[in-house]
């Protein structure tokens, strides 16, 4: 990767109690080409396992042709966590990678070319493809692909969907489009709770300004599934979290209508789905919707429970 040509590069590492898959994931950088034009900042997220002494031990032992910083977050929180990354970030494109995501040798090399090549670009993401730690379940297919954030578009560059955004296992973003908005401190994984909607939030403010989003197939990761989630009960709680998260999304009264609106016809659709659904697949992702429908009831109509305590 030529100086001068490619952007510098700060990729921002998010973990909280994964030391052992985290220490897989800075090892892996080291086959990455390009890497002496970035930086990697891990941003612990209160952890409390030994993630601290883990990640001095292997910047001690260097090796890693980058720098390495680690920083401590103390506001428990994935949004908050990448806000500290980003505020400790040197580069003008800030990558993110999971603490359980493995990148192509290659991937900052197309981040760095893609955001060189098309200035219009304010963000981009690519293929995640999945490393599960024992066998895939026969009803992970199709719907449920992206909820477990397995992602392939094509191999073809391209821009997003409207309905569709880079995940966070594997995005990257000019540095310049939170200078208006950081992650939202609601929204976002918050030690065991599930709650999303986040890198949702932060590409609708990047959409509404004029910023295109592209795929590139080239910008490639692994990314590890326990088989803790390779179960209806994982999935079904992550539909109800979404659903938490959607409800949480709300501003004001008439948005509040139109949410439960819309919720009232996802109900009435799921309703006659169960009547045709055949397949194992089809009448789990049924019972996921609803799953997904309680959860934005709770929150609309203030069941007061905090998110997890049932």
């Amino acid at each position: 990767m030529p100086h001068g040509n490619v952007p510098s590069l700060s990729i921002v590492i998010c973990t909280y109690n994964r030391a052992v898959l985290l220490r897989k994931t800075l090892e892996s950088l080291k086959q990455l080409s390009g890497l002496e034009h970035a930086e990697v900042i891990v941003v612990d997220n209160r952890s409390t396992d030994n993630t601290a002494e883990m990640v001095e031990e292997f910047i001690s032992q260097g090796g890693l042709q980058a720098p390495c910083r680690y920083v401590f977050e103390q506001t428990q929180g994935l949004s908050a966590a990448r806000n500290a990354g980003i505020a400790a970030s040197k580069g003008e494109i800030v990558a993110f990678l999971d603490d359980d995501a493995i990148p192509a040798p290659d991937w900052i090399e197309v981040i760095g070319s893609t955001f060189s090549s098309r200035p219009e670009a304010a963000a981009m993401g690519g293929k995640i493809h999945p490393l599960f730690e024992s066998e895939r379940p026969g009803w992970l297919s199709g719907p449920f692909e992206l909820p477990y954030t397995i992602v392939d578009l094509g191999d073809s560059i391209k821009e997003y969907p409207p309905s569709l955004h880079p995940y966070g296992a594997n995005m990257a973003m000019r540095k310049s489009v939170f200078d208006q908005a950081m992650f939202p401190l609601e929204l976002g994984r918050r030690g065991q709770l599930l709650l999303s909607g986040e890198e949702t939030w932060v590409f609708d403010q990047i959409r509404r300004s004029g910023g295109k989003i592209i795929y590139h197939p080239r910008m490639e990761v692994e990314h590890f599934v326990p088989s803790s989630r390779l179960n209806k009960e994982w999935i079904m709680k992550r539909y109800y979290f979404q659903g938490i998260s959607n409800g949480m999304k709300r501003e004001g009264l008439w948005p509040t209508f139109l949410l439960l609106g819309k919720t009232a016809a996802k109900v009435l659709y799921v309703s006659v789905s169960r009547l045709t659904a055949r397949d194992e697949t089809g009448r789990l992702l049924n019972e996921c919707r609803m799953e997904s429908i309680r959860g934005t009831l709770h929150t609309v109509l203030g069941r007061g429970r905090e998110p997890g305590t049932e």
